[in-house]
This record gives structure tokens, C-alpha cells and sequence, in this order.
């Protein structure tokens, strides 16, 4: 651990913040072992989510203000100080802790744009969302729940208490060799209309085999569990489905209106505490190795952040 790092300079456009607590995603653990596409080169400072206090501003900025509590999304976040774009600094909501706003600009926005603009989920239709106890899991029942959906969730089996007190109507294993089958037992044999696809690996093979043929959709934001391939020969003669991609970085940089949209929706949803602050599982900035260690391990439920 780096002990004695220089305080950094926030430039004409940006905020310094004094971090009090940083999220933990599935995306360190991929920088850590070099595997994220366009992640930073070693030597880095890891970690990009993080809320704390703003202490200095550039010279272009007018907000926010020194003294403001802040959340967001930039480089460096395992750390006691992170410059933060102004722009990409959002206000902490009233009432709220700092630690409990990880995940506003990164789980929370991931769940609904993939629920609603991409995913078009609707009243009366079905939802499978694997990974169902990890963050963005976890919003993503909420959201669909609300939108009046039937969820299909899949964790390990200690967790399935935790994702079935989050609303889910059927809690399956996701280690089960037959999870596609199990899928569509539940559903009755017509199978799901929207995919939440995070895990990678074998279970997206079980994702494809589970959604509805020609007008089911597979919104794809994650590949915990390795890559997995597909071909154009499988989507003509095996799986007829819509696939779609998602990383919440993208969104922001190619279609600024649909985030726009999603964050508009997502204030309203916490204003109707939809969404509510949740404490996530704290780790102390020295123990961060621990807690990728243990996310990578599928050891942990909800949010992650580390404490400096």
C-alpha cells in the first residue's frame, strides 16, 4: 500500500474530493488481472467509483462547492484524495450517507437501462436476472418488481433468502446444470422475455436456451463468469433472440439522452423509494485485496466499498 502519494490537483474542469468511501465492481478484479478491454496500464491507482467531500474545485467550475458531498465515476478511487469531472459529480442525496450512494452512478443506472430502454421490459412479462445478489442484481429486482414484472432470479443457495426478500418470485440455483430447464419449468414452458446477463461463461449458454424465441431480448452487462462465444450461424438456426450489449460508460459517451433519461427516471424512483439507501459490506482501504478476492469468489451479496 502507497503511503506516501502526493495530494492530486484538480484541473480547470474538475473537483478533488476527500474520499470516504469507494465502490468495489466486478471491473477491478478484471483490471487486476489486466483482463478489462481499455482498462489502465500498471502502474495504476485502482478503483473509479467513489463518494466523499469536494475540498477544491478548478478554476471553471462553479459546481459543486467545497463542502458538498458528492458521488461519481473517474480514476483513482482506492485512494484518500480522487479529481473527479465537475460534471460527473452528483450531489449525494439529503439524508444519506456517503457509502450509501455507491452504486448511484454505476449499479442503479446499469439495472434500469438495461430493464427499460434497451431491455423494453413492460407490465406482465418476465424477467430472468442472474447474479441476482450482487448490486446491480439487487436494483435490477427492485426496478422490474416495480415495473410490474415477474422476476426469475438465480444466486448460490446461501443466498437465496437475500435475493427472495428483494421481491423475486423464484429464486434458482445458479450453479444448476440445468438452469435453462428449471427456467422454463417456472415459466410454464414459454421462458422469459428479458435477460439480465451478467454471469458469462456456461450460464450464457443457459440465458440464450431460457428467453423466448424472435421477441426475446438479452441485455448483456457483464462476463464474471468468463467469456463466452457465439456465433452468427447460432442466432439464424439456435438461438433467434435479440442480443444486446451494454456498458454504462458507452451509454454516457453514445447516447447521453438515454442516460439522461435513465438518471431522470432513477431520481424519481429513489424520490419513491423504490430505490432506498442500502449499506454496503465495508472493508477497510488496506484490506482491498481481500474484498476483490472475495467478489471474484462470488463470496459477497450487494454493494461493496472500501474505507480509507
Amino acid at each position: 500500500m502507497i503511503t506516501d502519494a502526493l495530494v492530486p490537483s484538480p484541473g480547470p474542469s474538475e473537483v478533488l474530493i476527500r474520499v470516504t468511501a469507494a465502490g468495489v465492481n466486478f471491473r477491478d478484479v478484471m483490471q487486476a488481472h489486466d483482463t478489462s478491454s481499455g482498462g489502465p496500464q500498471p502502474p495504476f491507482v485502482a478503483g473509479f467509483e467513489a463518494a466523499g467531500e469536494v475540498v477544491a474545485v478548478g478554476e471553471a467550475v462553479t459546481s459543486p462547492q467545497p463542502g458538498t458531498r458528492v458521488v461519481g465515476v473517474g480514476d483513482g478511487a482506492f485512494a484518500e484524495y480522487m479529481v473527479l469531472p465537475a460534471a460527473a459529480a452528483v450531489p449525494v442525496p439529503p439524508g444519506w450517507m456517503e457509502q450509501q450512494a455507491l452504486g448511484l452512478m454505476v449499479n442503479w443506472p446499469t439495472a434500469l437501462a438495461a430493464l427499460k430502454p434497451l431491455g423494453g421490459i413492460t407490465a406482465g412479462q418476465t424477467v430472468l436476472i442472474q447474479a441476482a445478489a450482487g448490486a446491480t442484481g439487487h436494483a435490477a429486482v427492485a426496478i422490474a418488481k416495480y415495473c410490474g414484472a415477474t422476476v426469475v432470479a438465480t444466486a448460490s443457495p446461501a443466498k437465496h433468502e437475500t435475493v427472495r426478500a428483494l421481491g423475486a418470485d423464484y429464486v434458482l440455483d445458479s450453479r444448476r446444470g440445468d438452469l435453462a430447464a428449471e427456467v422454463l419449468r417456472v415459466t410454464g414452458g414459454a421462458g422469459v422475455d428479458v435477460v439480465l446477463e451478467s454471469a458469462g461463461g456456461a450460464t450464457f449458454e443457459a440465458s440464450l436456451a431460457a428467453v423466448k424465441r424472435v421477441t426475446g431480448r438479452v441485455v448483456v452487462y457483464g462476463l464474471a463468469g468468463g467469456e463466452a462465444a457465439i456465433t452468427n450461424s447460432d442466432l439464424v438456426y439456435k438461438h433467434q433472440v435479440h442480443l444486446i450489449g451494454l456498458n454504462i460508460g458507452a451509454l454516457i459517451q453514445a447516447a447521453p439522452q438515454i442516460f439522461g433519461e435513465v438518471m431522470g427516471e432513477l431520481s424519481t424512483l429513489i424520490a419513491a423509494g423504490v430505490l432506498a439507501p442500502v449499506q454496503p459490506t465495508a472493508y477497510d482501504l488496506a484490506d482491498g485485496p481481500k474484498a476483490l478476492i472475495e467478489l471474484e469468489a462470488r463470496a459477497t451479496v450487494g454493494k461493496l466499498a472500501l474505507l480509507p
